[in-house]
């Protein structure tokens, strides 16, 4: 009869604890080495804009949403695929010191975070990730998008709102006509810029909507699909009837008028109104969703 003896158990476990402690330590020096400066950068050249001035809440309540999913669950922690995670590592670490060579931030932000959700992966596993597959993606907000993707997307956006801002005036009388995004409007010459257009409130209503829907409808991907979306229409209606405003302000009281506290408050009262017209949409529809659910049960 063989008997084990517990202090030579004891004597392999507490290396292997120790060579995991000092793994995870070098794991973690790692991922600072390779995201503290971007996410430095990001934070001093974007997080203090209008564009950029949801990334703090984005970045605070991702991680509770990361660890929301993990906490309590006894989650099978597997190496990923070394076919999957090899390649995609090397691609996103290349583009990363490419951008950061280059300067380029906003992809060097984006390679970053790739590079660190493949080391992930390979360290977890898929069952992990697919666990956290909402923070993942809504983490992704706390980064600033490429400029050519802001100006493919603001593009026809303000062209849209200057031609709908000058129809409706010109209606109501106003002597008001536009070329591309220029209105002028009496005396007055107004470009409507990005920040009027809408897209600081389309990623910002779209960021603050995902995780709105994530604590209400994580359950129900009709509900999320259909209330994730529909931040997109609302923002732009919102800055239209905002430019509309400024143009009316500037028309009547001047263009200091317009370009001071009024521009701001303006802003801050659509994106408000917007918000509230988000959770009003998702009460209304709340029956047809709870029918829907019972419907599938």
């Amino acid at each position: 009869m063989n008997f084990e003896n517990p202090s030579s158990s004891l004597q392999i476990a507490v290396p292997a604890r120790r060579a995991a402690a000092a793994a995870n330590l070098v794991l973690a020096l790692g991922v600072a080495l390779l995201a503290a400066p971007t996410l430095f950068q990001v934070a001093t050249e974007t997080w203090s804009t209008e564009q950029g001035g949801h990334g703090p809440l984005v970045l605070a309540t991702g991680i509770w949403a990361v660890w929301r999913e993990l906490k309590g669950k006894n989650l099978e922690r597997r190496p990923g695929k070394l076919l999957i995670a090899l390649p995609l590592l090397v691609l996103t670490l290349g583009v990363f010191i490419i951008a950061r060579i280059t300067g380029i931030l906003e992809i060097e932000a984006f390679a970053m975070y790739g590079a660190l959700i493949t080391a992930a992966y390979s360290l977890f596993g898929g069952v992990v990730m697919r666990a956290i597959w909402f923070p993942l993606i809504y983490l992704a907000f706390t980064l600033p998008p490429p400029d050519t993707v802001v100006a493919a997307m603001t593009q026809p956006i303000k062209i849209a709102i200057s031609s709908w801002t000058v129809s409706v005036l010109h209606l109501l009388g106003y002597p008001i006509a536009n070329s591309g995004v220029t209105i002028q409007i009496g005396q007055y010459e107004l470009l409507v810029a990005t920040a009027c257009a809408g897209l600081n409130s389309i990623v910002t209503l779209t960021a603050l909507c995902l995780f709105y829907v994530y604590l209400r409808h994580r359950s129900n991907l009709g509900a999320f699909l259909i209330i994730a979306l529909a931040a997109i229409p609302i923002a732009v209606i919102s800055n239209f009837a905002r430019v509309m405003a400024l143009v009316l302000i500037t028309y009547h009281f001047g263009d200091a008028a317009a370009q001071g506290f009024l521009h701001d408050f303006a802003g801050l009262l659509m994106f408000s109104v917007a918000l509230l017209t988000i959770f009003g949409i998702d009460h209304l529809a709340a029956p047809l969703f709870a029918k829907r659910r019972k419907a599938a049960a």
